[in-house]
């Protein structure tokens, strides 16, 4: 049967969300279907239904497959203005990614799994933030946690969507240490 499409794939897994990964990225994750992928992957139909359920269970997977991927980048980060950089260059080199992670509508958002890689990428983001120096006059990290990440993601979510001027210049990481520094003035 080797001459059978899909009969011995390997890893069908990744296979499919590296697939998913080209769909979202050509089309966005509205557009992406479980019959596409599995022509993309060169596998039955049925394939991806078997591995993931249906599309709400794909990307579940790939928003898990997502925030490990950005908890990875922001610990390689040095300090929190590094972690700022990394967390959009981590935006702009797996934007599928970013955009199934922060559309919980799309998943499975009670998943333990997502609920878990979530928290290893918001450990990693807290981190940078606890080793800024503090003066004593507000203890909150929580708060200056929420603060960093609103900044960084709205600026990559801006990049992402072409809206910035374009004196913002073309290269996303200069113009993000550009504005993250400012927190720091």
């Amino acid at each position: 049967m080797t001459g059978q499409r899909g009969y011995h794939h390997g890893d069908l897994r990744r296979a499919l969300l590296a697939a998913a990964v080209e769909a979202i990225t050509e089309a966005g994750p509205a557009a992406l279907s479980l019959r596409d992928l599995a022509r993309r992957a060169g596998v039955s139909h049925a394939a991806p239904a078997h591995h993931f359920g249906d599309k709400a269970g794909l990307l579940t997977a790939l928003a898990v497959e997502g925030f490990d991927l950005l908890a990875g980048a922001l610990r390689e980060a040095g300090d929190l203005l590094d972690a700022g950089v990394a967390y959009v260059r981590f935006a702009v080199g797996h934007r599928a990614h970013f955009e199934v992670m922060f559309r919980p509508e799309l998943y499975r958002r009670d998943d333990p799994e997502v609920a878990a890689a979530r928290e290893r990428a918001g450990v990693a983001l807290r981190a940078g933030v606890a080793a800024l120096p503090r003066d004593g006059t507000d203890p909150d990290q929580e708060a200056d946690a929420l603060a960093a990440w609103s900044i960084v993601h709205g600026f990559a979510t801006l990049w992402l969507a072409g809206a910035l001027p374009p004196r913002t210049g073309p290269d996303p990481e200069a113009a993000a240490r550009n504005v993250i520094r400012r927190l720091f003035d």
